[in-house]
């Protein structure tokens, strides 16, 4: 299974095509956090509309594509917030999600806001299933690489290769 982290390009659509027609199999791009937020976690070049759209068109490009998202929670965003950016992931076709605890990499870094608690990323990861993503996963230590999800995504990759060979047949 071959699963590639990719920036937003600037919104360059040609480029994340150039990608999703690499031949992997999971298009990873993390909207990181809430989009009240974007602004004060995120690269300036970045933001949430822009990475929305770059998720969107994996899925244009090719539906067959599994596409990954990754949040991080305690940086200051309220529950509708969240609910909110797992909506629009789901409505941009993303199929798995992660949710991890921020952690401040440095002093010049944002400060932690909440240290979520583990019932919380509980709770996150069956809104995450009612919500149709077909992967969640979602604890203090998650991270958009968290290599558990590794085997389950696989096996779903090769569920979907089967039902491609079947149906084309």
């Amino acid at each position: 299974m071959v699963e590639c982290l990719t920036p937003d390009f600037r919104g360059d659509l040609e480029a994340v095509g150039n990608i999703v027609r690499s031949g992997l199999d999971v298009y990873a791009h993390n909207i990181e956090t809430v989009e009240a937020l974007q602004k004060f976690v995120r690269d300036p070049r970045a933001n949430y509309k822009q990475s929305m759209k770059v998720l969107e068109h994996v899925k244009m490009l090719d539906d067959q594509k599994f596409t990954k998202s990754s949040i991080m929670l305690g940086l200051g965003e309220t529950d509708q917030e969240v609910f909110q950016t797992l909506k629009d992931l789901r409505t941009a076709g993303v199929e798995c999600v992660t949710l991890g605890q921020y952690m401040q990499p440095t002093k010049r870094h944002l400060r932690v806001e909440e240290y979520v608690t583990p019932e919380k990323f509980s709770y996150w990861e069956k809104v995450g299933k009612k919500l149709g993503f077909a992967y969640t996963a979602s604890g203090p230590l998650v991270r958009s690489s968290y290599k558990a999800g590794e085997f389950y995504i696989k096996n779903l990759l090769e569920k979907r290769r089967e039902s491609n060979t079947t149906s084309s047949e």
